[in-house]
């Protein structure tokens, strides 16, 4: 006769699948979990209460995924997050939609209504599996208990390796209260799956010799470079050679901004400089990058004259926007520093790129159009400031993270980033509500560093109901509510490009004059300290008064103009010669001195 054990199971022992599969969770080195009890998932949260894993109770499953999301991007560990079938795992799809897009590792665990009841239409079933198997980069569903270790197994070593991803592990609740043996593997057999880390040599070369050949070179640096913790030899190649660097939304941090090298971002809001680097280059190295239509703006006319240098650890990223002349697959670390050790040997054999007319010429970009923004009408606040500051006194050791829209466009330009891991946000599928359960995870992940969620008024309030979650799990997270009473993102198209006709993106009652909500109580009410800033000459104090307080979530409701407007801009679907850093206003490059 089975028995339950008592204590952790070991290999041999007699268990529940439930058991079992908390016991994996901490074999696979789990140590914080953000979700959601219900149902089909039940069976799991009564070992789950005996077991070494702080689970957190979040107040939306969305809450969940997003918290494990930044929780990844911030320690580059697995982000794990647990549901419920049915409702439960339908609302993770938008964490694993933008897990997925922008290459996040994450592990979640949902339930499944009991494998006899599967394809009845039962009570709270939906096949979160076909539903999610476009946007993951794999899933199971376990409807045996026995399968339970070796699928986690499988599941944290997809989603860790080759290009990170989010992998989705479905669980009868059958399989959870079923006895079972507990095994956990010790090799793992995935046949199809091996990816390529180690690029190829004589690619390498090849790249060596283009980029020694070339006399506008550009690095383009993507998140794929954070992903793979390669900011120190990005560092090295970039100053062994003295090539421009452009780092894209998802890299920031990836290299310094201080850096003399550093052009600043690229595509629709990126600097002057990055963007006429990319245009006038004659050869991009592009690194953990995919060439995303918001780099690129209109694809014919970009980069018209560059040969380029695509490494990505994702063969079917390479070509799949841009012709590639050299493609590389291998883990950008390991590019990076083959890279390195082949231009040193072309250097100690007297080779070496002469690029000095080329900085010379970017360099004088970068000077005569600095990021910047308009002053805001006398006693009124300017979001730029606001952030700029925010940066000064928060530090480059801080974390920030944003939601989207302008406020992300404004945290991307005037936070000076340093380090890897320091700017967590949602590019390629562009989430708001983002920002507040990720600034959560982040923090949980990194408990000793100060995590600034920037997010914009619109975007608060889709999830500020983790504030509860953030003050009652004692998780002192400070966000700053970037506050123009509007969705400002597109409220500033509709400015450009819709003859002001401004539909559907007020977020207050027309001449009103009562604030709903009013953040401030919105902030005492989930037990956090709530401050209001109206003016400039507030901004510095209030920031400070934010800073010291540790002990509990900081909401700020930073009052901002609403006119302000987030430039540079590429117009979509233009050329990117087409930039503006201004309404209405284009750059003019003395192209004589390239």
């Amino acid at each position: 006769m089975s028995t339950e054990t008592s204590g952790t199971p070991t290999t041999g022992d007699q268990v529940t699948g439930a058991q079992s599969l908390v016991t994996s969770l901490e074999a696979a080195g789990v140590t914080d979990v953000f979700g959601i009890p219900g149902g089909a998932i039940l069976p799991a949260y009564d070992p789950l209460m005996d077991s070494s894993i702080r689970h957190i109770l979040v107040r939306h499953e969305q809450g969940a995924g997003h918290a494990a999301q930044g929780y990844a991007a911030a320690t580059g560990r697995v982000g794990v997050c647990m549901a419920t079938s049915g409702p439960g795992a339908t609302n993770l799809v938008t964490a694993l939609a933008d897990a997925h897009m922008d290459s996040v590792p994450m592990v979640a665990v949902t339930g499944q209504v009991g494998a006899s009841l599967i394809g009845t239409d039962a009570f709270q079933e939906a096949d979160i599996r076909g539903i999610t198997m476009p946007i993951t980069k794999h899933n199971f569903l376990v409807t045996d208990p026995a399968e339970i270790p070796q699928k986690i197994a499988e599941a944290f070593h997809i989603a860790s390796t080759g290009r990170p991803g989010p992998v989705l592990v479905d669980v009868a609740k059958s399989a959870l209260q079923s006895m079972t043996t507990f095994r956990w593997p010790t090799e793992l057999h995935l046949p199809g799956y091996r990816p390529v880390t180690k690029p190829h040599s004589k690619q390498i070369r090849e790249a060596a010799r283009l980029i020694l050949e070339a006399r506008r070179p550009v690095l383009y640096v993507g998140g794929g470079t954070i992903r793979a913790g390669a900011s120190r030899e990005l560092r090295v190649l970039a100053e062994m050679t003295g090539m421009p660097v452009v780092t894209t939304l998802m890299a920031l941090g990836a290299f310094p901004d201080s850096h003399p090298q550093h052009l600043g971002m690229p595509g629709m809001h990126g600097t002057v400089a990055a963007v006429a680097g990319l245009q006038k280059s004659d050869l991009i190295i592009s690194l953990g990058a995919r060439f995303d239509d918001r780099v690129t703006g209109n694809l014919d006319s970009f980069a018209p004259g560059a040969k380029v240098i695509h490494a990505d650890i994702d063969p079917a990223e390479i070509g799949k926007n841009r012709y590639t002349d050299v493609p590389i697959v291998g883990d950008c670390r390991e590019v990076i520093s083959d890279l390195v050790v082949a231009l040193k040997a072309e250097a100690d054999a007297g080779h070496s790129g002469d690029y000095e007319a080329w900085v010379a010429f970017l360099s004088g970009v970068k000077k005569k159009y600095p990021l910047g923004y308009e002053q805001s009408p006398a006693g009124t606040l300017a979001p730029q400031h606001v952030i700029e500051r925010l940066s000064a006194i928060a530090g480059p050791e801080a974390i920030y993270t944003s939601g989207v829209g302008q406020h992300q466009m404004w945290a991307a330009h005037f936070v000076q980033y340093e380090h890897p891991r320091t700017w967590l946000n949602s590019g390629g599928l562009g989430t708001m509500g983002y920002s507040v359960p990720a600034a959560m995870g982040a923090k949980v992940g990194r408990p000793d560093t100060t995590v600034w969620s920037i997010d914009g008024d619109g975007c608060f309030q889709m999830t500020n109901q983790e504030l509860a979650t953030c003050a009652i799990e004692n998780i002192p997270i400070k966000v700053a509510v970037i506050n123009n009473e509007s969705l400002g993102m597109v409220r500033q198209w509709q400015t450009l490009f819709y003859n002001e006709r401004y539909s559907n993106t007020n977020l207050q009652r027309q001449g009103g004059v009562v604030r709903i909500p009013d953040f401030v109580k919105l902030a005492e009410a989930y037990g956090c300290v709530g401050l209001a800033c109206d003016g400039p000459d507030d901004v510095d104090a209030t920031i400070e008064k934010a800073m010291e307080i540790n002990d509990v979530p900081v909401v700020v409701d930073f009052r901002v103009h609403r006119d302000a407007m987030v430039w540079p801009m590429v117009a979509a679907g233009t050329s990117n010669d087409d930039i503006k850093y201004a309404r209405d206003l284009a750059p003019d490059f003395d192209e004589d001195d390239l």
